[in-house]
């Protein structure tokens, strides 16, 4: 059984306490008493500027892990620290009402979706997207709604102009 650390005291140490804020796996052993009073009096930022408590705050709201800004294309992005512009970019419409699969051509849910929104529930795609994705899904549509596959049939001519024109729309994206 392991004996209280405060200074003077011989009752069981049960209760442990971290020594330092750069070894947190490393304790002291204190009865409930001693705990209780070193407890009260560790403070883990003491020593540590303001700006340097903000940072250590804001690493523990990401659980120590990289963020990216929002807003751009997502790609090779860096990681950034939690500071920047608040302006979002929101291409896909993503913090709208949801996806719903429109079946290859409908109107979106959301209301005031972008272009390359109302373009990616034509294709019946979701994001992330990349232009190999893109290209197949539009080669997929092409073969089943093309008008000469379907007789010169006015509906899928219809149907075929605008899977075009959704293709071309966010392959634009992609590539701004």
């Amino acid at each position: 059984m392991r004996v209280c650390d405060w200074p003077g005291c011989d009752e069981p140490g049960e209760h442990r306490a971290p020594k330092s804020r750069q070894d947190l796996k490393d304790f002291h052993w204190f009865c409930m008493t001693h705990v209780r009073v070193y407890n009260k009096s560790w403070n883990y930022y003491e020593g540590m500027t303001d700006a340097e408590v903000e940072a250590d705050v804001r690493r523990d709201t990401v659980w120590q892990r990289p963020t990216w800004r929002w807003g751009g294309n997502g790609i090779g992005g860096q990681p950034h620290n939690g500071h920047g512009g608040s302006r979002v970019r929101d291409d896909f419409g993503l913090f709208g009402d949801g996806w719903e699969s429109t079946g290859g051509g409908g109107a979106p849910d959301s209301q005031g979706s972008t272009p390359t929104y109302e373009a990616m529930c034509v294709l019946d795609l979701k994001p992330p997207v990349d232009a190999e994705r893109v290209k197949a899904r539009y080669k997929e549509l092409v073969k089943l709604h093309h008008p000469d596959a379907n007789g010169g049939d006015k509906d899928a001519e219809e149907r075929f102009k605008r899977i075009s024109e959704a293709y071309r729309t966010v392959m634009e994206s992609l590539s701004s």
